[in-house]
């Protein structure tokens, strides 16, 4: 389960056998999680958020999707 990036709060990450899944990116935040898409940027799933977290980490994974991306192939492709 490779931790990608800490921020805010949130760690964002993904599981070791997802690659047979389009890209996405897990969050958690204590006992809240999320799991966004990455292409394009959308929420997937969602248990404990607000609708304004949500948002917020909506924002994050845009602002962060290249670099997401980019560890995600790096990971699976080897």
């Amino acid at each position: 389960m490779p931790t990608i990036l800490r921020i805010h709060g949130f760690r964002f990450f993904f599981f070791s056998n997802e690659g047979s899944e389009p890209a996405h990116i897990h969050v958690e935040q204590a006992e809240r999680y999320a799991k966004f898409w990455l292409n394009p940027v959308q929420v997937a799933e969602s248990n404990g958020f607000r609708s304004s977290e949500i948002s917020e980490l909506r924002l994050l994974v845009e602002e962060n999707r290249i670099y997401f991306g980019e560890k995600w192939n790096e990971y699976f492709t080897n």
